[in-house]
C-alpha cells in the first residue's frame, strides 16, 4: 500500500523544481558575457585579442592581412575597407582603415562585430585600437574613415600548427544600434523602414 503524499512534500517538490529553473534561466543570461570574455581572452573561435602595445620583437617574417568588411541586412550603411590587403612583419604595428557611409536621411548608430579567419589565429591577432570598441554614429548622408591598429604576435611563429599559414582574414560586420538619446532627439524620424 501505497503513503499518502503530505502537502508540505508536494509544496517542497515545487520549491526545488522552480528554484531549478530560474537556476538555469540565469546560467543562460551569464553565460552570453562569459562566452564573450573568454573568447576575448583566449582568441577562441577567432576572435582576436585585445592589447594595450605591441611587442618589442619584429620579425623579418612577413604575413598577409585581407579585410573583410559586411553589413547586417538591417544596415542601411556602406561599409568597406579602404585597402583590400597588406603584408606585414609579425610583430610589426600596422594601421588599417574601414570606410562607412550613411546614405539615409537620418541619424543612425551602429556597432561591428569581428572575427579573424582562420579561428587558429584568433590568440595571436592584436588590436590595440579599433572603431569596433566602441558604438559609431553617422549622420545622414555622412561619411567616415575609420581606423584598426593592430599586430600579430610573434609567438605564432612557435605554434606548430600556426606557423604555417601565411594569410589573416580581419572581418567586420555591422549592426544598427539603438541611438542614444540625446542623439535620438536630434534626429529626424526615419521616412521608411529598411528591410
Amino acid at each position: 500500500m501505497s503513503e499518502p503524499t503530505r502537502p508540505g512534500n508536494n509544496a517542497r517538490l515545487g520549491l526545488i523544481l522552480v528554484g531549478i529553473v530560474l537556476t538555469m534561466v540565469s546560467a543562460s543570461f551569464a553565460a552570453v558575457p562569459f562566452y564573450s570574455w573568454f573568447c576575448k581572452q583566449t582568441g577562441f573561435a577567432g576572435t582576436p585579442r585585445i592589447a594595450k602595445v605591441a611587442p618589442a620583437q619584429v620579425l623579418d617574417k612577413t604575413i598577409s592581412i585581407r579585410f573583410d568588411a559586411n553589413t547586417d541586412p538591417n544596415m542601411p550603411w556602406t561599409f568597406k575597407p579602404i585597402q583590400n590587403e597588406m603584408t606585414v612583419h609579425i610583430g610589426e604595428t600596422a594601421l588599417a582603415f574601414f570606410e562607412a557611409y550613411n546614405p539615409t536621411d537620418h541619424t543612425i548608430a551602429g556597432s561591428a562585430s569581428y572575427n579573424v579567419s582562420p579561428d587558429l589565429v584568433g590568440s595571436y591577432f592584436n588590436k590595440i585600437q579599433c572603431f569596433c570598441f566602441t558604438e559609431q554614429i553617422l549622420k545622414a548622408h555622412e561619411r567616415a574613415v575609420m581606423p584598426v591598429t593592430f599586430f600579430v604576435d610573434p609567438a605564432i611563429t612557435k605554434d606548430s600548427d600556426a606557423m604555417r599559414i601565411h594569410q589573416i582574414t580581419l572581418s567586420y560586420t555591422f549592426y544598427q544600434t539603438e541611438l542614444p538619446k540625446e542623439q535620438a532627439s536630434l534626429s529626424p524620424a526615419p521616412k521608411a523602414a529598411y528591410n
